[in-house]
C-alpha cells in the first residue's frame, strides 16, 4: 500500500532528514586512510542517538547494524569490519533514522583518500544520475521517467546500472511501496501523486550490472569484481516539485 504524507509528516520527515544530513556531512572529515568501517558505524550510531534520533537499521529484518558499509566492489549492504581502509578505497555508507517517529534515509559514496581517476569519474557519474532521476520526480510524472533518466544517462558514460537493487517508498516504516527502479521506460509505470515520499538511490558500476551475494545472505558484490558507486536521498513529491529532505546543501553537489 502507498501511503501519502500531509504537509505535516513531510515537515517531521524533513527534520529526520536534517539529523541523518548532518551525519553524512561530519563523515567527509572522520572517513579517511586507517579508519575502519567498525569506526564509522560507532561514530554514525553514538552522533543519531546522541542528537535524539534512533538508528533505525538495527533490528530491520534481523540487521544488526546502523550503518551498511559497503566497499569497492561490494554494491550495498556491506557489514562494518575491523579492516582498515586504504588510500584509493570507495566506501559507501548507509543509514537510516527515526527521529521523533518520522524516517529517513540516505546513502552516500565517499573517497578514501585519492582515488584514481576511473573511480573518481564513477562517483561524478552515479551523483549526476541521482539529481536527473529526482528532476523527474514531478507531480504527473511516471516512476519508469526517473528509472530512465538514471538509465540513458549512466549507459551513455560507459557504467552500467544495478537491477537487483532498487529505490522504495518510505515511511512510517523504513521499506514501503512503491518500488522505484533506476532503469526503465519513460512515461511507464506508476503515476506520481502529491505526498509520495520516495528514496531515489542508483547503484552504478564500472563493470556489467549483474550481482553476486555473499554467503552472509546481506552483502552484494558485482558479478565481474568491477566497483560500484551509491548516491541516495529521500525526497517528497510537491506540488512545486520534488523536496529532497536529506540535502546536505547545494543541491547538485550535495
Amino acid at each position: 500500500m502507498i501511503t501519502l504524507k500531509s504537509p505535516r509528516e513531510i515537515e517531521m520527515m524533513d527534520e529526520s532528514g536534517e539529523l541523518l544530513a548532518d551525519v553524512h556531512r561530519h563523515l567527509r572529515d572522520f572517513i579517511k586512510p586507517g579508519v575502519t568501517s567498525m569506526e564509522i558505524e560507532k561514530f554514525v550510531k553514538d552522533f543519531i542517538e546522541s542528537h535524539g534520533g534512533i538508528a533505525a537499521q538495527i533490528g530491520f529484518e534481523g540487521y544488526e547494524y546502523a550503518t551498511c558499509c559497503s566497499i569497492n566492489d561490494e554494491i550495498c549492504h556491506g557489514f562494518p569490519r575491523k579492516k582498515p581502509l586504504k588510500k584509493g578505497d570507495l566506501i559507501k555508507v548507509d543509514m537510516c533514522v527515526e527521529y521523533k517517529g518520522a524516517m529517513s534515509d540516505s546513502c552516500w559514496s565517499y573517497a578514501v583518500g585519492e582515488v584514481s581517476p576511473e573511480i573518481e569519474r564513477l562517483m561524478e557519474v552515479t551523483k549526476k544520475a541521482l539529481y536527473l532521476g529526482i528532476e523527474q520526480a514531478q507531480v504527473g510524472n511516471r516512476i519508469g521517467d526517473i528509472g530512465h533518466a538514471i538509465q540513458t544517462y549512466a549507459e551513455g558514460e560507459g557504467f552500467s546500472v544495478v537491477r537487483d537493487f532498487v529505490g522504495h517508498g518510505i515511511g512510517p516504516t523504513i521499506h514501503e511501496e512503491p518500488a522505484i527502479p533506476h532503469y526503465g521506460v519513460a512515461g511507464k509505470g506508476l503515476r506520481l501523486k502529491e505526498g509520495m515520499v520516495i528514496t531515489i538511490e542508483p547503484m552504478i558500476n564500472t563493470g556489467v550490472w549483474q550481482m553476486k551475494m555473499d554467503p552472509n545472505g546481506w552483502t552484494a558484490y558485482t558479478k565481474d569484481g568491477g566497483w560500484s558507486a551509491q548516491y541516495e536521498h529521500t525526497l517528497a513529491i510537491t506540488k512545486e516539485g520534488p523536496k529532497i529532505l536529506t540535502s546536505q546543501g547545494e543541491e547538485g553537489t550535495y
